[in-house]
């Protein structure tokens, strides 16, 4: 059982307002830990090294840290019979870590998790020593990450935000179907008018599947 396996999620009847973040429980002890909202805790963007985003976010959740893996679909070729099957991957091999300054500092540089981690810093800021700080997300533009991931719909697909067609600069709010209460820009992807949901920061974000127009509407 990984972090996603045990999570659960209810469909809000309105918005947003009654998504909660689901509970983790690692594969090996099988601890619940329960997200908390905290004002010494942030959610820290971590990298971590390929094939490796399991296994730390596994550790983390063991030592009582409370982290979101997000996977997405991918189409991947045999090539062998060059047939394409589908398969979850991390989204951007990234871990959400909800931990305060010092925690992070621990896991990206003193733990045995260092070896795979590192910090996703944010190329859109600067600090008071001229460098990049770590990326960290609200919970508020959490909450419809989380949303999206969740479902496991593989029609969800990752895309690089650099060379997204946006259709427009307008917000639009999704007002029915399984990505009801989602907010997002729209775009073109793969000849059809998807929604395009994003966290400040990351070069790539996702997409829902085809949304009719009468499901929309401008924020």
């Amino acid at each position: 059982m990984n972090a996603l396996d045990n999570a659960n999620i209810e469909k809000p009847r309105s918005g947003l307002a009654s998504f909660a973040f689901p509970e983790a429980k690692s594969s090996k002890t099988g601890v619940s830990v329960e997200y908390v909202p905290s004002p010494d805790r942030q959610w820290y963007v971590l990298r971590i090294k390929y094939g490796k985003v399991q296994a730390v976010a596994d550790s983390l959740i063991e030592q009582g840290t409370y982290v979101y893996l997000a996977m997405v679909w991918k189409d991947i070729r045999n090539k062998v019979t060059g047939k394409k099957h589908r398969k979850l991957f991390p989204f951007m091999n990234i871990l959400f870590a909800y931990v305060t300054p010092s925690e992070a500092e621990k896991y990206v540089k003193d733990s045995r998790e260092s070896r795979y981690t590192t910090y996703y810093y944010n190329h859109f800021d600067q600090g008071p020593d001229g460098l990049n700080p770590p990326l960290t997300v609200s919970t508020a533009d959490m909450e419809p990450f989380v949303r999206l991931t969740m479902l496991r719909d593989e029609h969800v697909m990752e895309v690089d935000l650099n060379s997204c067609n946006f259709v427009s600069d307008d917000l639009v709010r999704v007002t029915f179907g399984p990505f009801e209460g989602l907010t997002g820009r729209v775009a073109r992807i793969a000849r059809q008018k998807r929604v395009v949901i994003y966290i400040n920061g990351l070069k790539s974000g996702l997409t829902t599947a085809y949304i009719p127009p009468y499901c929309l509407e401008k924020v």
